[in-house]
């Protein structure tokens, strides 16, 4: 079996969504419903090689990541979102990024037992998000098990801020 290019799926947007950025689109890959699949089947595999007993996904495009993924490996989701998105009681985290600081925030229900989390998004970039949604996922008792990425910028240096011994798995590196 031949496996999909998916890196040619994934359309570069110069100058969005500012001068002298790159964007890597993956809206491409996602129309086309074998790459999708294909994706689901790689992000499968790490499922397998972790055992995750929770996806946990950035909002946003790490919903639609995340959700796809969980249902195809029968195991719970849970999303992770900015401030006042969420009912009920949540735990907060506030983090800087390159331009300024942001808020993610959880609901603590589902963490009692202490899971094992996969986190999941589209994008690994300069890793702030993840590395909050990291510290989120220890605060309501999750065992981190690994992320998982559609794309890695590498020359950004996500992987450093996340946590070192935790798995970091990506489709595509740039």
């Amino acid at each position: 079996m031949t496996t999909l290019d998916l890196r040619g799926l994934v359309r570069d947007i110069p100058d969005f969504p500012k001068p002298g950025i790159l964007f890597r689109d993956i809206t491409p890959l996602m129309r086309s419903p074998l790459a999708w699949q294909e994706v689901m089947r790689q992000m499968g595999d790490v499922c397998d090689r972790l055992a995750p007993d929770l996806i946990v996904g950035i909002e946003s495009r790490g919903f639609i990541v995340g959700t796809a993924l969980a249902t195809a490996r029968n195991i719970g989701f849970s999303p992770v979102r900015k401030p006042g998105k969420l009912p009920g009681e949540v735990i907060g985290v506030d983090y800087t990024l390159e331009y300024g600081s942001d808020r993610l925030e959880i609901i603590p229900d589902g963490f009692e037992h202490g899971p094992r989390v996969l986190i999941v998004d589209d994008l690994l970039a300069t890793g702030g998000t993840a590395g909050a949604c990291a510290e989120l996922v220890n605060r309501v008792g999750g065992e981190l098990c690994g992320f998982a990425f559609i794309v890695e910028l590498a020359d950004l240096g996500g992987k450093a801020k996340l946590p070192d011994a935790v798995p970091v798995e990506s489709l595509i590196v740039y």
